[in-house]
């Protein structure tokens, strides 16, 4: 469904990005792996390479609006275009309110929200030069129910699902799609510690009607439809892969 486009997923290293390089790579996409953890994204190329597509590594920060520049240049030298964008680095940082500083703060919005948007402004460009393309955020059931001890993460979330809407709503004339993916509990380096805990895996598993933890590839699945021709008439939505823990 994705043959001959090129995608760049930005945090493609590891985890849900990884999951989702891959999935358009077997759909013959060529990806563009943006990453500080060059190691990571070096391997997510290797995994790509074998199925026959080409990739491209970066190591880079999306918070920074320099390395998003070279980012987009990069892409352009070796491919000549971008089709979609993914933005899905993110961090998260777990601790109650009173103990989150400026700086915890600072950094989570920056990745998970400034990022999003510096990547988009720059992409959107390439994309306006061929007439569309497709950019889908990576939210979270934490930007629309509230999570204790994780206040810079529910406003970064929050703020990628209002952002998609505003880019949806002024790109749509310009004949590009913005959508969001808004995951549950997925297995992820990220989340690796946390699901060590019994207590939390039980609880998040009790919060989950279908009663497992979701993996890179149920949220793959979802980017593969937002990404291709298949979804060209749906825009502005945050499509959560959740197991239906948003129905409680």
């Amino acid at each position: 469904m994705l043959k001959g486009k090129v995608a760049i997923v930005t945090g493609a290293g590891s985890g849900i990005g990884r999951g989702i390089a891959l999935r358009f790579a077997k759909e013959g996409a060529d990806i563009v792996i943006p990453d500080l953890n060059l190691e990571g994204a070096q391997n997510t190329a290797k995994e790509i390479e074998a199925l026959g597509r080409n990739s491209l590594v970066i190591k880079m920060d999306v918070s920074n609006s320099s390395d998003v520049d070279r980012m987009v240049t990069e892409t352009i030298n070796n491919f000549g275009k971008i089709d979609i964008l993914v933005n899905n680095a993110g961090i998260f940082i777990q601790k109650p309110l009173l103990e989150t500083t400026e700086a915890d703060w600072d950094k989570v919005l920056d990745i998970n929200l400034k990022g999003a948007f510096l990547c988009s402004k720059r992409v959107v460009k390439e994309m306006l030069k061929r007439g569309g393309g497709k950019i889908i955020n990576l939210a979270s059931v934490a930007g629309q129910v509230g999570f204790a001890n994780s206040s810079a993460y529910c406003a970064s979330k929050g703020g990628v699902i209002n952002l998609t809407r505003e880019m949806a709503l002024e790109l749509a004339p310009k004949n590009i799609n913005v959508n969001a993916i808004g995951p549950g509990s997925i297995e992820t380096p990220m989340t690796r510690e946390m699901l060590a805990d019994p207590a939390i895996k039980q609880m998040l598993l009790g919060v989950t009607p279908f009663g497992r933890i979701g993996q890179p590839e149920d949220i793959a699945n979802a980017a593969s439809f937002l990404a291709s021709g298949e979804s060209n008439f749906v825009n502005g939505i945050t499509l959560f892969v959740d197991g239906g823990w948003l129905t409680q």
